[in-house]
């Protein structure tokens, strides 16, 4: 375990159950897609688990990256979300899967769900692979969410502090000296 974790919250074999169960989920929402939906990982947090949702799903998917940021160095959502880089690809008339790492205050989400609606996309599904509830400030979740979790500050599997961490193959508590060094 890392030095700076406090405690392993999830293995990697929690973690890998989670997304075989979110493919399966998408796999079955889109069997009778006649076209090919688009998925969008906004990076970087979200990229371990899109890239492990994606190979695990059965249905094929086009890829895009969105680069959103509403954290910078800080443990708190600043609430003002940033497109930092945007879509290569159209979403017009599109069935467009949003991948996200966490819903946490819920302001990136609203922000994404209006942004991909308002340029026309058939319709909008988000898979997330945390939901922080204790967190939230607008009314809104995902679709399907592997893990709700506490209010805790967790690393791993593409999340960070501070652009560190990302790599862990496991999520865990960061302990507090390390964020809260000043």
């Amino acid at each position: 375990m890392n030095k700076d974790v406090e405690s392993v919250v999830l293995t990697e074999e929690q973690i890998r159950e989670k997304v075989q169960a979110a493919a399966a989920w998408l796999d079955a929402k889109f069997a009778k897609s006649s076209q090919t939906p688009l998925a969008i990982s906004v990076l970087k947090g979200s990229v371990m688990f899109f890239c492990d949702l994606v190979r695990a799903m059965q249905t094929p998917v086009q890829i895009d990256f969105m680069t959103v940021s509403s954290y910078g160095a800080q443990t708190e959502s600043s609430g003002m979300p940033k497109i930092v880089m945007d879509l290569a690809a159209s979403v017009a008339g599109r069935d467009v899967i949003l991948v996200e790492d966490i819903v946490d205050s819920g302001n990136t989400l609203v922000t994404m769900r209006n942004l991909i609606m308002g340029r026309g996309a058939r319709s909008f599904t988000v898979v997330s692979l945390f939901d922080k509830p204790a967190r939230r400030a607008v009314p809104v979740q995902a679709d399907y969410a592997c893990f709700e979790i506490g209010d805790e500050f967790i690393v791993g599997y593409g999340l960070d502090y501070a652009q560190q961490y990302r790599t862990l193959p496991y999520v865990g508590i960061l302990k507090r000296e390390v964020y809260e060094k000043k």
